[in-house]
């Protein structure tokens, strides 16, 4: 049984910073490729950012490059979600997730097997 309990979401003010914290237990955590994604009441969830097995690789969102980074810790069996110059429109539930397809990046969320809970954002204007 593979878990995922992400942390760090809460209330920012726009342009500021949040780092989300994904810790995934039950499984050898470097079979996985992670994801982080976002969903609005209603829409389906978008990818924001991914990163690959050994953490080599990574895909952003062309709204956050520049501004999100994703990175791992195999150690710690921890994937992380750095966002800065947070925007209202942001706004959003996030959910990290862990995909045992291969050595890529996968950004649809239909390659996504395990999920956490989600945390909300909140970036106030």
């Amino acid at each position: 049984q593979v878990q995922l309990v992400e942390s760090g979401g809460g209330l920012v003010q726009a342009g500021g910073s949040l780092r989300l914290s994904c810790a995934v237990s039950g499984r050898t955590f470097n079979r996985y490729a992670m994801g982080w994604f976002r969903q609005a009441p209603g829409k389906e969830r978008v990818c924001v950012a991914a990163i690959n097995r050994s953490g080599g690789s990574t895909y952003y969102e062309d709204f956050v490059k520049g501004r999100f980074t994703i990175s791992r810790d195999n150690a710690k069996n921890t994937v992380y979600l750095q966002m800065n110059v947070l925007k209202p429109e942001e706004t959003d539930v996030y959910y990290c997730a862990a995909s045992d397809d291969g050595e890529g990046i996968y950004v649809r969320q239909y390659s996504y097997y395990y999920w956490g809970q989600g945390t909300q954002v909140t970036v106030s204007s």
